[in-house]
């Protein structure tokens, strides 16, 4: 496997990019299609409506389960991290270093994490400036 830098770190799920999504979308275009079709026609209105209606809820549902999962994994690097950076500095992180700044400083090697969390929260740097300000890439291949 090539070894993980900038350019390389994002992931994407092909099952979930590349199908799920594409299906769900047709899904609801299909079915306002259909709404459209049927809106003259009172005996299937009802039916062309409730198809909408679930389409958008079926995919709310599988966006925000995407998303509740995410959050999850983020909370649980930043413990990761905040132990990582209390093993190497022998303190815990400072305050001002929010989630997704943690989340970014995961790629940081051990050397230069410190200093890095430091000037993250000294800066208030995006988590695109920590990854692009990282030298020597610490890789992360769990995350998706």
């Amino acid at each position: 496997m090539p070894s993980q830098n900038y350019a390389t770190h994002r992931r994407t799920d092909p099952v979930f990019h590349r199908t799920l999504l594409p299906i769900l979308f047709l899904t609801i275009i299909g079915s306002c299609v259909n709404l459209y079709e049927s809106w003259g026609d009172h005996t299937r209105l009802y039916s062309a409506s409730l198809i909408v209606v679930l389409s958008v809820c079926l995919s709310m549902a599988t966006l925000f389960a995407r998303i509740y999962a995410l959050k999850a994994q983020d909370r649980a690097i930043r413990v990761e991290e905040n132990f990582r950076h209390y093993m190497l500095a022998g303190k815990p992180f400072d305050p001002r270093i929010t989630v997704l700044q943690a989340v970014a400083l995961r790629f940081a090697s051990d050397a230069e994490f410190p200093a890095l969390a430091a000037r993250a929260a000294a800066e208030s740097m995006t988590p695109d400036t920590i990854k692009r300000a990282i030298k020597d890439w610490r890789a992360d291949e769990y995350r998706v």
